[in-house]
C-alpha cells in the first residue's frame, strides 16, 4: 500500500538567522519535514529525516534548504520533499516620541519543497492596530479599536527580507505596535489610529496593493484577523494574488 506521505513534525532546534543589517540572530525554530512515501522503501524514514536534519542544524538557511530537501528526497527515493521552519524573529524598534527602544517579536516561517514543482514561500505574521471606520463615524467621541494579526506569505525572484515584509505590513494598518511605550507614545498611538481608521477588508487590500507594486514578489497570499474588543468574534480578510491578478 502506498502511503501519501511521511515525516516528523514540530523538531525544535537552534538556528541562526541572518538579519538585514548583516547581524546573525539566534532563535529557536520549530522545524517539520515530510516527504512522498515511496511503497517499495523499507528502511527507517524516521531516522532517514533525523539524520540528514542533524547534518544542517549549525547551518540551517533560506540558501541551504534546497540542498536540504534534495538530499531527502534522494534518501528515499521519493517524489517529492518539503520543509517548513517556524520561528520568532525580533527587531529593535524606537517608541514614536519617547524613542524608547525594545525588541518587537514577530513569527516567520520558511516553507521549501522539491519535486515535480519547486518552491519556497517566506511567512511573516505581524501585530497590528486597527480602528473601526463606523464607530468613529456614529459615536460623538471616541472610536473602538482593537489589535489585529496580518499574516504575509510571498513566493519571490530574488531574495527577498523579512524585515521589508514587516514594515510593508505596518504601514498598511491604522497603527503599527511597539513592545515598550511611555505616555507620551500611547497617546500618538491612540490619535494615529484615530486618523486612520481601518476594516480589516481595508488593511488586506492595502496589503495586496503594496505586494503589487513590488516587481520582486512573484506570488502572495495575505491575510488579517481582527480580535474585535466590543465583539466575541473576530473579523477577517483574504487575497490570493491568483484571484486578483
Amino acid at each position: 500500500m502506498n502511503i501519501q506521505s511521511v515525516g516528523i513534525t514540530d523538531i525544535q532546534i537552534p538556528v541562526q538567522i541572518r538579519e538585514k543589517n548583516g547581524g546573525l540572530q539566534n532563535s529557536v525554530a520549530s522545524v517539520s519535514l515530510q516527504a512522498s512515501m515511496p511503497g517499495a522503501y523499507r528502511e527507517s524514514c524516521i531516522f532517514t529525516f533525523t539524520s540528514i536534519l542533524n547534518r544542517y542544524i549549525h547551518d540551517l538557511s533560506v540558501t541551504n534548504f534546497s540542498d536540504l530537501l534534495a538530499e531527502v528526497k534522494d534518501s528515499l527515493r521519493a517524489a517529492s520533499a518539503k520543509v517548513e521552519m517556524s520561528f520568532p524573529y525580533f527587531i529593535e524598534k524606537e517608541a514614536p516620541v519617547s524613542k524608547t527602544k525594545s525588541l518587537m517579536e514577530y513569527e516567520c516561517c520558511f516553507t521549501g519543497e522539491v519535486g515535480s514543482e519547486s518552491s519556497f514561500i517566506l511567512s511573516v505574521k505581524v501585530p497590528v492596530t486597527t480602528l473601526c471606520p463606523c464607530s468613529k463615524e456614529i459615536s460623538e467621541a471616541g472610536a473602538h479599536n482593537q489589535r489585529a494579526e496580518v499574516t504575509l506569505n510571498v513566493k519571490f525572484k530574488r531574495f527577498i527580507w523579512a524585515e521589508d515584509l514587516i514594515r510593508l505590513i505596518e504601514e498598511s494598518a491604522s497603527c503599527e505596535l511597539w513592545a515598550l511605550l511611555k505616555r507620551p507614545d500611547e497617546k500618538f498611538v491612540t490619535e494615529q489610529a484615530y486618523k486612520n481608521p481601518m476594516f480589516v477588508e481595508d488593511v488586506v487590500r492595502k496589503v495586496a496593493l503594496s505586494a503589487l507594486e513590488n516587481s520582486n514578489i512573484t506570488w502572495f497570499s495575505a491575510s488579517v484577523e481582527s480580535f474585535e474588543s466590543i465583539h466575541k468574534h473576530s473579523a477577517y480578510a483574504y487575497v490570493d494574488s491568483d484571484e486578483i491578478r
